[in-house]
């Protein structure tokens, strides 16, 4: 039985799970290894793989490679994502004014959540379920990494908590009183009438008893990952410290960034930085002592893989101990025939959204313990398919405030049926479905420690320029990798700098290696008119979206 030093001996945890949560007649997998876990999961994993299918189906099979390779796993037909509708926080007295309750994150009836997680544990008893048991933590710095326990039907899932969190972590106290336990069982099927649910899934986090119940087909991995880091998003800023969807590394002068972006933004490539060491690239901690990772693993979009240009996770699909979700076989070919580099990453068949699990130290350029100093960059990107804002601007503590709950960026036309033309999106935070406490919380987090650091902080638009998309071109990577760079080494901090009429934006007039002409979105459009009256446009998103999510009354000044 694998050591977890940190955690509780296998013996303490079960009469801790009793005491917890009732579990009683049931046979416990605790703290196997990744080899074990693997498989378990092709042995044991059963459920619903395709539409109509039934619910004993293998979800979990072994490539050509057996388990020198990756376990390639199938999630249920209606969670190929996270069931955003579905997820849910108790609406327990002491946090209903604190919490901020929206369409992705909804209230939960205190008295109808204690009777589903009641007959949740009664099912499993009723089964004498084997459960998968892992202990792990919630954040690289043990003066606050939670305690996070996995317990749940599927070895895949207990594996996906090993690969994507801090294990064997030394010096975090309190790790009894401070656990969260995450209760994961797919072959429950809520019904919404008695439960008080909308759907036959709920994913419930209960911050009274420090429990995260996934009831029902939620069985997409990434929702053990994204329920704990909303927890983490409700209980880290209590503390003064800054939970954050972005990425971060550090450069050779010891001097850290963070860049946040919504998907497609490009804040995996931008942070992958050969002359820079990575800390994370999906979740990061901002506190007292600097920077660090709320991961040990990456969970990285799979969709059109380009493996020239994406070396690390191309390798990596080959590696043991990763998990690939939802990736199809080749034609006519069974998947423990496959080699997964012969697997087709752009066959969507089963899903968009396929993933790839695997361990941070797979990246050749880490820093150690995955943790830094406080950033002296802070970068916010968007992807401006409109064509209009400045590829770079620099901003002031109130900015990054507007800026950082706005998190806007567009989708580009003909990427979904019936868009024709850019498609603003808005994600408070850059991270809005996993934002626990009202997004002015972390605005004010971000900006006090930016003022306290000296830290600057830029708007880079990697989108078009010359038009929207359709008629202008893309930044060039290397125009986008230039400014960056000009940014994180300070040599914008003196420029002589304009304001932008429309978007009232500060930008510089002139960058090494960049074309002056570029900086100033105007100059790039042939039509003046247009770019004028398209600035309009998106301006006045930029205000109705502030005027309806009433940022305003949360203390944010409006600054466009």
């Amino acid at each position: 039985m694998e050591n977890q030093k940190g955690a509780v001996s296998s013996s303490d945890f079960k009469s801790d799970l009793e005491k917890l949560l009732g579990l009683q007649s049931v046979t416990y997998r605790y703290g196997l290894s990744k080899e074990e876990l693997f498989h378990e999961a092709v042995r044991n994993d059963r459920g619903r793989v395709r539409k109509g299918g039934g619910s004993g189906e293998q979800k979990a099979y072994p490539t050509v490679l057996g388990d020198k390779g990756p376990l390639m796993y199938f999630t249920d037909p209606d969670c190929t994502g996270r069931r955003t509708k579905d997820t849910y926080a108790v609406k327990w007295p002491e946090v209903s004014d604190q919490i901020w309750f929206k369409a992705d994150l909804n209230p939960y009836d205190p008295d109808k959540y204690q009777g589903l997680l009641k007959r949740v544990v009664e099912h499993v008893n009723a089964r004498k379920s084997t459960l998968y048991v892992k202990d792990v933590f919630m954040g690289a710095d043990p003066d606050f990494a939670v305690p996070y326990r996995f317990v749940g039907e599927y070895a895949t899932h207990a594996m996906f908590a090993h690969n994507m969190f801090p294990k064997d972590l030394p010096g975090v106290k309190d790790v009894d009183a401070r656990r969260w336990t995450m209760l994961n069982v797919p072959s429950f099927e809520c019904v919404p009438e008695r439960d008080g649910c909308r759907a036959e899934a709920a994913v419930v986090i209960d911050t009274r008893n420090r429990i995260c119940l996934v009831a029902g087909r939620a069985d997409y991995c990434g929702v053990v990952k994204k329920t704990i880091f909303t927890v983490g998003n409700f209980l880290l800023p209590l503390d003064g410290r800054l939970s954050m969807h972005c990425s971060a590394n550090v450069g050779p002068g010891n001097d850290a960034a963070i860049l946040f972006g919504l998907s497609g933004t490009g804040k995996t490539t931008l942070s992958a930085d050969a002359a820079r060491r990575l800390i994370g690239d999906d979740e990061t901690i901002w506190s007292d002592n600097g920077l660090c990772n709320l991961e040990d693993g990456c969970y990285a979009k799979l969709i059109n893989l380009d493996k020239e240009a994406e070396p690390i996770i191309a390798a990596a699909l080959s590696k043991p101990g990763t998990i690939i979700e939802n990736v199809p076989p080749l034609p006519g070919k069974r998947m423990q025939d496959c080699h997964p580099q012969d697997l087709n990453y752009s066959d969507d068949s089963i899903a968009e959204n396929m993933r790839l699990s695997y361990p941070l130290t797979a990246n050749p350029n880490v820093m150690p313990g995955s943790r830094g100093p406080h950033p002296q960059t802070i970068v916010l990107l968007t992807a401006d398919a409109f064509g209009v804002l400045p590829p770079i601007s620099l901003l002031d503590s109130k900015d990054v405030m507007y800026h950082f709950v706005s998190g806007f960026t567009a989708r580009v036309a003909g990427t979904e049926v019936g868009i024709t033309e850019p498609t603003p999106t808005f994600s408070a935070c850059f991270g809005g479905p996993f934002m626990a406490h009202k997004p002015n919380v972390y605005a004010r987090l971000l900006a006090d420690k930016m003022d306290h650091h000296k830290a600057r902080c830029i708007l880079l638009n990697t989108g078009w320029t010359g038009g929207p998309s359709g008629v202008g071109k893309r930044f060039p990577i290397r125009v986008t990798r230039a400014l960056l760079n000009a940014a994180l080494s300070g040599g914008l901090d003196q420029v002589e700098t304009h304001r932008h009429p429309v978007f009232n934006l500060n930008m510089p007039k002139s960058c090494p290696g960049v074309p002056a002409e570029m900086l100033d979105p105007r100059q790039t459009w042939s039509d003046k008119a247009a770019y004028d009256a398209q600035a309009v446009k998106l301006r006045d998103m930029f205000r109705e979206n502030f005027k309806n999510k009433g940022f305003a009354k949360f203390g944010i000044e409006e600054r466009i």
